[in-house]
């Protein structure tokens, strides 16, 4: 009889490449991961990892069964939620995962909400872009990730995952209300190969026929409404972003320029109590 604990091990081994890795997810030690899948290829009597370098790789035996532990465990976590669902209690632990504007004005307006409505379920909060929480998600590690899609980069989501629009959030120009007078301009945004910067760039030559001087980067909008408060820069920023700004910003609204938020959850926790409790707090904190 194949252990599910040790298939997940050895799951989470082809994803994240390293036993390191697999036991500071899991907080295991790496001996302990090392021993469980030691274990394991006793239990298949196969031999399921082969020394690369100083680290490990999975045969191709072991590759045939992390085909079969994915069903498994999908199987399983399915099971679990189902029978969360039937016993209505919402518990356990919420983590949302998400960029810092969302987690401020909706994530943790919906925890609030939460902390009231549903006492035993302890949520914790991560801020993280969706390029690495999507994969934690899958994984396991989290439960809800919060992130935006423009229409010019949709995100890629393996099967298991579902999404649902929570709001369309409007772009702004920021620190002026015209393109036409900014070729020179000194722009603020985000670090090449950020969505941030790649729009910023976009909107520049669709709409005002110029590639945008960007002199400052930011990981978020808060150093950029600083910049452009103090005169120093303009920038494109979403709405929601915008909550919390200095007063007296001048800002105008770009047509045709928005990003949608979204909620993603895996489909076998569709049913489970506290993913669906997370949910209803997020689509009511997203409401205008």
């Amino acid at each position: 009889m194949l252990d599910l604990r040790r298939l997940r091990l050895l799951r989470e081994l082809s994803e994240r490449g390293t036993i390191a890795a697999v036991a500071d997810a899991l907080q295991y030690t790496p001996s302990a991961v090392s021993q469980q899948l030691a274990i394991l290829e006793r239990e298949t009597g196969v031999k399921l990892l082969e020394r690369a370098g100083r680290g490990v790789r999975l045969t191709d035996a072991a590759l045939v069964l992390v085909v079969h532990a994915e069903a498994l465990l999908e199987r399983a976590a399915l099971a679990e939620a189902e029978l969360a669902a039937a016993s209505g209690t919402v518990a356990g632990r919420g983590r949302i995962a998400g960029f810092q504007s969302v987690l401020v004005h909706v994530a943790l307006p919906a925890v609030q909400a939460l902390a009231a409505s549903a006492p035993v379920l302890h949520c914790e909060l991560v801020e993280a872009e969706p390029e690495d929480a999507l994969p934690a998600l899958a994984l396991g590690d989290l439960d809800v990730v919060l992130g935006d899609e423009w229409s010019h980069a949709p995100w890629a989501l393996s099967d298991a995952l579902v999404r649902e629009p929570l709001l369309h959030d409007p772009v702004r120009l920021v620190g002026a209300s015209r393109f036409d007078e900014l070729a020179d301009a000194v722009w603020v945004s985000g670090h090449p190969g950020m969505t941030w910067e790649e729009v910023t760039r976009r909107i520049c030559r669709e709409h005002g026929a110029f590639e945008p001087v960007i002199r400052h980067r930011a990981e978020d909008a808060t150093l950029a409404l600083e910049l452009v408060a103090r005169g120093l820069a303009v920038t494109l920023l979403p709405e929601l972003a915008l909550r919390g700004a200095p007063d007296g910003l001048e800002s105008a609204p770009v047509p045709g320029a928005e990003r949608v938020i979204y909620a993603t959850t895996r489909a076998a926790d569709a049913t489970r109590p506290s993913t669906v409790a997370l949910l209803a707090a997020l689509r009511s904190a997203a409401r205008p």
